[in-house]
């Protein structure tokens, strides 16, 4: 039977959320800095903590959030500016520093674990959440100048292909994409929200003129790929830590990483695609 109170408040938190993303994208670069700032401390401070609740290892969430924090606004200055200065990275550098010293001086009877984990949050979390900002500035060469196109294209064809792969997936759903993982998922559920996002992409070209139709379709295809990837990795890493969601942050939806995992896997690869892509126009 259909939860209508549960469906009523999964429908308003997305909307909220949709609201927080699209203010933070379309308005300026600091509204798009200020968001997304929380963001990727929000998702870090959920991924430490699932590992921490798991007993895997003791992990100082604080001091690892902060990390992926600097990295993200070191990230910001250096894509934003022209003269892509490395020193911006030295809050990052101190951090890293800080935290390797730091397990000398703690009790855990396994560092080397302690760190990997630690590690393993910067690379599946910070990193690509930090990358985002070549997206932000990267859409007329990166010359500093913030432009929402590659950001708001990235979110659009995600939302696109999860709501029509859903739908497709529900209605002809036989054969299934990868059982053991996300039994839920069927390769008629793929193709059906792969179709729809080349067609998203195709019309988002037709407005976003400063790269070709060719272009925009790769950018879908990649998204795709990647994204479903970023999927199922995030629910192989729920089911080896038995949790249904990563946190309850948002009612109806679960935590932050619930509704960014295709995203943090897609901004790695969108941003090899687009460097070739550049190379390419600009050759």
């Amino acid at each position: 039977m259909l939860n209508l109170k549960n469906l009523g408040t999964r429908i308003f938190t997305g909307v909220i959320f949709i609201c927080l993303l699209m203010g933070g994208i379309l308005f300026n670069q600091y509204t798009f800095l200020i968001v997304f700032s929380i963001i990727t401390s929000l998702a870090l401070y959920e991924f430490y903590g699932l590992l921490s609740k798991a007993g895997k290892t003791p992990l100082n969430k604080i001091l690892n959030t902060i990390g992926g924090l600097c990295l993200f606004i070191s990230a910001y200055f250096f894509f934003s500016s022209t003269s892509h200065s490395l020193i911006l990275l030295v809050p990052y550098a101190i951090y890293l520093l800080i935290l390797f010293v730091s397990e000398l001086y703690a009790k855990h009877p396994n560092p080397i674990l302690s760190l990997a984990y630690a590690v393993l949050g910067q690379m599946y979390i910070a990193i690509p959440l930090s990358l985002l900002n070549f997206l932000a500035f990267g859409y007329k060469g990166l010359t500093g100048s913030y432009h929402h196109a590659l950001l708001l294209a990235l979110f659009i064809f995600i939302w696109v292909n999860d709501s029509f792969a859903y739908l497709t997936g529900s209605l002809f759903g036989k054969h299934r994409l990868f059982e053991r993982v996300s039994p839920k998922k069927s390769w008629e559920g793929f193709i059906g929200g792969a179709l729809f996002s080349i067609v998203a992409a195709i019309i988002y070209a037709q407005f976003y003129t400063e790269l070709p139709l060719w272009a925009w379709i790769g950018f879908a295809v990649i998204m795709i790929s990647a994204g479903t990837l970023g999927d199922l990795i995030e629910s192989l890493m729920k089911r080896t830590l038995d949790v249904k969601d990563s946190g309850d942050l948002l009612p109806g939806h679960g935590g932050i990483l619930d509704r960014i995992d295709s995203v943090i896997f897609s901004i790695p690869a969108q941003f090899v695609y687009l460097e070739l892509v550049f190379y390419i126009i600009h050759s």
